[in-house]
């Protein structure tokens, strides 16, 4: 179906300020949605109250406002500007929040606009807590043991069941934002108290607590025509109960049988289609790591800080493609910007591995609690591509910019037995060195398993980083003699400098491993030819020729350049 023509003007609602939970990833989303409308013929009109964005450019959009996001200002510029539709699914959290509350308030309907793409009763089924659980069961997916609660007073329910630990999600709200896990009586009125107050309905979830299961997300897509599609599916590192905007996230998912996987998506995508979504849609599942169980967490019927990450890991741009959704057209309608030979309806694949590390601002705030959990820490994050997920871990580290390049920090090789094993029990932002400096200590995966939940196959990946960091350092009086008299190593250190060059091992770790002066490895290196060599993001894993791909570089034999 051709696009709606009565669509000829376009409010299209910001994501406000950049706050914790909500960064730059919503302006990337909505600039590539005012393009995809212009791209349409369409006139676009933009509210937002943040200028320190690309987004509220002059050139993005045909106006601009910069005004508060409330109800009172969006009613001036809808009032003036006369838009046929509203796009509210670009905007994060603000952007849903605030067209939920025009539509509410009869204010949509005053001027003869629409709210465009996801439908206001899908998001309403998606947001209430009570509305999407039981639509849940409708369809038959499974959702844990759980209590809606609009006031203290009906809290005995979930007090009576002896369930604990019982962790809270405010309906409505970001990036965790009043929630938490309770483990006793007192903590569960406060962590409610706090829920209830930060809920635009004055709504929360209170449900089981499912520890050490494990997390993953699905990026989905869906037009009006009812074709769905899975752009990415994403894994996290930490398990249930660290926000996963505060986790390491790996795409596509590493630990997960082929029956997990698609057993996932199959569910996935009954949701989005059960739901009504046409668009973007943030899809979060918990497995457990012992059985095939799973439970259904929550959905984001909007593009995502997930969204952002999915978009840049595949090459498929889940804003553009969900902006031409929203005024009719469908995905085998929209071309692939990458390739312009497919078509959006098909599913990207991805032959590299994707990791992000969240960025927290604890180097400024040096006395915060560095502690992480459900409710979301993190002012931003890095995303780096590679081959496997060893040098895409170490891309990552070295991109966070904390002055760490690998995986050794002093704070933690300068903790006590005692504090490195507290550091692996209690999730934060610096778990990740604290696991590899247990394990230089001796220390077993399967206990550091037992201590973090963390799947083992990621530990066994970290521990054979460290025993590789073993091995250099055994090699180190051979190398330095290489790198200072400029003659060929014997063939062992030549292979030993290729296998850590492509597990990501930058040259600054290199150099504090042997002793050498970085220049000179890199000299060194470059003198026995490991060199980079650049890899392709096209959406296809090459299986069609790409028009405008971007590329990642990698220690490999094969150059896509």
């Amino acid at each position: 179906m051709p696009r709606d023509a009565s669509i000829k003007k376009v409010l299209v609602i910001g994501s406000g300020p950049i706050i914790i939970g909500q960064a730059a990833e919503f302006d990337y989303a909505g600039t590539q949605a005012c393009r995809a409308l212009r791209e349409e013929g369409i006139s676009v009109v933009l509210i937002n109250s943040n200028p320190a964005t690309i987004m509220t450019d002059t050139e993005i959009a045909d106006r601009v406002y910069i005004e508060p996001l409330n109800v009172e200002f969006a009613e001036r510029v809808i009032a003036r500007e006369r838009p046929d539709g509203i796009l509210p699914t670009l905007g994060g959290q603000t952007g849903l929040n605030l067209a939920t509350q025009l539509a509410e308030a009869g204010i949509v309907d005053k001027y003869g606009a629409r709210l465009l793409g996801t439908p206001l009763k899908s998001i309403r089924k998606a947001e209430d807590r009570h509305e999407f659980r039981e639509l849940m069961r409708e369809i038959g997916e499974p959702v844990p043991e759980s209590w809606i609660v609009e006031e203290e007073s009906q809290l005995d329910e979930p007090l009576k069941s002896g369930i604990w630990p019982l962790i809270v999600r405010p309906a409505y709200t970001l990036g965790g934002t009043g929630g938490g896990i309770a483990y006793n009586e007192a903590e569960l009125r406060e962590i409610t108290r706090r829920g209830l107050s930060l809920s635009m309905h004055h709504q929360v979830m209170i449900e089981r607590y499912l520890a050490g299961w494990k997390e993953v997300e699905y990026e989905v897509m869906r037009d009006a025509n009812d074709t769905a599609i899975t752009v990415c599916n994403m894994e996290n590192f930490d398990p249930m109960g660290v926000h996963t905007g505060d986790s390491i996230v790996i795409a596509p998912s590493q630990t997960l049988s082929d029956k997990e996987y698609q057993m996932l998506r199959t569910a996935s995508l009954k949701i989005i289609r059960a739901l009504g979504i046409e668009g973007g849609c943030n899809v979060q599942l918990s497995l457990s790591p012992h059985s095939f169980d799973y439970y259904v967490i929550e959905v984001n019927p909007r593009v995502s800080r997930s969204s952002a990450l999915a978009s840049k890991a595949t090459g498929y741009p889940i804003a553009r493609v969900a902006a031409k959704i929203a005024v009719g057209l469908h995905l085998e309608e929209i071309d692939n910007a990458v390739t312009r030979k497919t078509l959006a309806c098909f599913e990207p694949a991805l032959d590299y591995c994707v990791v992000k590390i969240p960025r927290w601002p604890f180097d400024k705030f040096n006395v915060a609690d560095r502690r992480i959990s459900t409710q979301m820490k993190a002012t931003g994050e890095v995303m780096a591509i590679d081959r496997a997920f060893e040098p895409a871990l170490h891309k990552a580290i070295r991109s966070l910019e904390v002055g760490i390049y690998g995986l050794q920090s002093k704070a933690s090789s300068k903790m006590s037995d005692v504090e490195i094993e507290e550091a692996i029990r209690i999730p934060n932002d610096e778990r990740l060195w604290a696991i590899t400096e247990a394990l230089r200590r001796g220390v077993m995966v399967e206990e550091i398993h037992s201590l973090s939940a963390i799947d083992p196959w990621f530990l066994r990946k970290l521990k054979g980083m460290v025993e590789l960091e073993t091995e250099i350092k055994s090699q180190s009086s051979a190398i330095l003699a290489a790198s200072e008299a400029e003659e060929t190593p014997p063939a062992d250190v030549v292979s030993l400098l290729t296998r850590a060059k492509r597990a990501g091992f930058p040259d600054r770790s290199l150099s504090d491993l042997t002793g050498a002066v970085e220049l000179q490895i890199r000299k060194l290196r470059k003198r026995l030819g490991i060199v980079p060599v650049y890899k392709i993001v096209d959406t296809c894993a090459a299986e069609f020729e790409a028009e405008t791909p971007y590329f990642y570089s990698c220690y490999d034999s094969e150059n896509e350049q």
